[in-house]
């Protein structure tokens, strides 16, 4: 059936959801979540893939520590500037750029002649989803009404959760197959088709808008975030892995300082009327502040259990790579009806209540799954820990569905693509942050094979305080997620 397309007026961002039919939001949706799951499912391959492209391509570990890192690297240091980009150029328009940056990195990925070629590509790849996954969010902004962002949140949350979970075994599948004797390459150039068939279909759906005011791009603004970002992440990176040398740490230490210094430019930018990368105003909002607040110690929470959880079982344990994953889809099992049946019904009466639930559910899970651990020590099955992983994942549906709607809430249409690559920077800097602060403390406990399970339950104990933390600062937000007076005509 051929589906009209009608936009709002030219160039703004502020037209009405209900300008749009309702085919038109459905293809448009479907494709933002292509493009959701290629970022997710391309930041998560290598887990399985690294042994392989090691062997085949004779890389050194450097090498392949660049080919994972490099992808986070690019993606967390320009996810501000993608998103603030869309606001000045057009959400369908850096979208389009972004898929096409993406298609054209998978390609160069999987025909890659040596392991430099790779690690170049994989950058080029984080730099093309960081244009493209902040117009995601942006689209849903635009689309679809305030009470309705929620079920599609919950919907968006449940496709990630499985895409993550699912993506180390398709690529392992792909691997095993050797399809035209390409071993892993495969695993890139499956974006290619994806990339291809999204293009046209973007270009068509995708709304086109821009921010109502004349914005121009903060270069001097873009410049210190990404040093800021970089002084950060990069010595998380590359230091942990290095044993934390010296230049680490004064580069973390001299991330402080650059990011009071970008605060200060864009605060003077708002004041002068320019166009701030991000705009201070949206940090004055309890929902926007509190819920990165949120957002950052639930998304460093799972960073930790993420890695923690895989060296119990593959190094504690004895699990294949597969195994593992299989056993993480119960966290998949507890996380889908709750971001899915319980985001129309629940979530919109629970409020925050669905916040602070999650977040205790969450750190139940945790507390059980480490309980586990240590009575069973190097003993542990999949069954033994299916509960508990299960409870976890109900308890991460009740925060994800309706995080992103609590903090985009109050946030105006002109700066959906600002507040976008700011709530996307900090899940991914946060995620580094856990990873890097738990591995010193799970590495520290380890005295044998035998103490996996109890490093796990030492460090479950810093995962049980974030949480409570996030579940304090959750009782803080507003009630509910309600739309400001400039939001009602959506």
């Amino acid at each position: 059936m051929a589906v009209t397309v009608t936009a709002p007026p030219a160039g703004s961002a502020q037209a009405s959801a209900s300008a749009y039919s309702g085919a038109q939001r459905k293809a448009a949706l479907v494709v933002a979540a292509l493009a959701f799951i290629m970022d997710l499912v391309d930041a998560t391959i290598l887990t399985i893939a690294l042994p392989t492209i090691q062997r085949t391509m004779h890389a050194s570990d450097t090498a392949v520590h660049w080919m994972a890192a490099g992808y986070t690297l690019a993606f967390a240091l320009l996810l501000m500037t993608g998103g603030r980009l869309g606001d000045v150029f057009g959400y369908r328009r850096l979208f389009l750029a972004g898929v096409g940056g993406f298609m054209l990195s998978s390609l160069l990925a999987g025909l890659a002649p040596s392991p430099d070629t790779l690690v170049a590509a994989r950058l080029f790849q984080g730099a093309a989803a960081a244009m493209m996954v902040p117009q995601v969010l942006s689209v849903v902004q635009l689309l679809y009404k305030a009470e309705e962002r929620t079920a599609v949140s919950g919907m968006l949350g449940g496709l990630s959760m499985l895409a993550t979970t699912l993506a180390p075994i398709v690529t392992g599948l792909l691997i095993k197959a050797n399809l035209a004797g390409l071993s892993w390459r495969p695993i890139f150039l499956i974006n290619v088709p994806v990339c291809l068939a999204a293009l046209p279909l973007a270009a068509k759906y995708l709304p086109g808008g821009r921010s109502g005011r004349r914005l121009r791009v903060d270069v001097f603004g873009t410049i210190l975030a990404i040093l800021a970002v970089g002084l950060l992440v990069f010595p998380l990176i590359q230091g942990s892995a290095l044993g934390w040398p010296a230049w680490a740490y004064a580069m973390v230490a001299a991330a402080a300082p650059v990011a009071g210094m970008f605060a200060w430019w864009q605060r003077r930018q708002a004041a002068c009327g320019g166009s701030p990368l991000v705009v201070p105003a949206l940090f004055g909002h309890r929902s926007f502040s509190l819920g990165l607040a949120v957002s950052l110690l639930v998304t460093a929470t799972i960073g930790c259990f993420a890695l923690t959880f895989t060296l119990l079982v593959q190094l504690g344990s004895g699990f294949s790579a597969i195994h593992a994953v299989l056993t993480a889809l119960f966290m998949t099992a507890g996380m889908v009806p709750a971001a899915g049946a319980l985001s129309k019904k629940a979530i919109p009466v629970m409020g925050r209540w669905s916040l602070t639930v999650g977040a205790a559910v969450m750190a139940a899970g945790i507390a059980a799954a480490a309980v586990i651990a240590a009575q069973a020590g190097p003993h542990l099955s999949t069954w033994t820990l299916a509960p508990a992983l299960f409870v976890m994942g109900a308890g991460m549906g009740l925060v994800f569905v309706p995080l992103l709607p609590f903090i985009l809430s109050n946030v105006h249409p002109d700066d959906a693509g600002s507040a976008s690559g700011v709530a996307n920077a900090v899940q991914q800097i946060s995620g580094a942050l856990g990873i890097a602060a738990v591995g010193e403390v799970f590495f520290s406990q380890l005295t044998g094979p035998a103490s996996y399970g109890h490093a796990f339950a030492t460090t479950a104990i810093l995962q049980v305080a974030l949480l409570a933390a996030s579940a304090a600062i959750t009782l803080f937000m507003p009630r509910k997620i309600a739309p400001s007076a400039y939001q009602q005509h959506f």
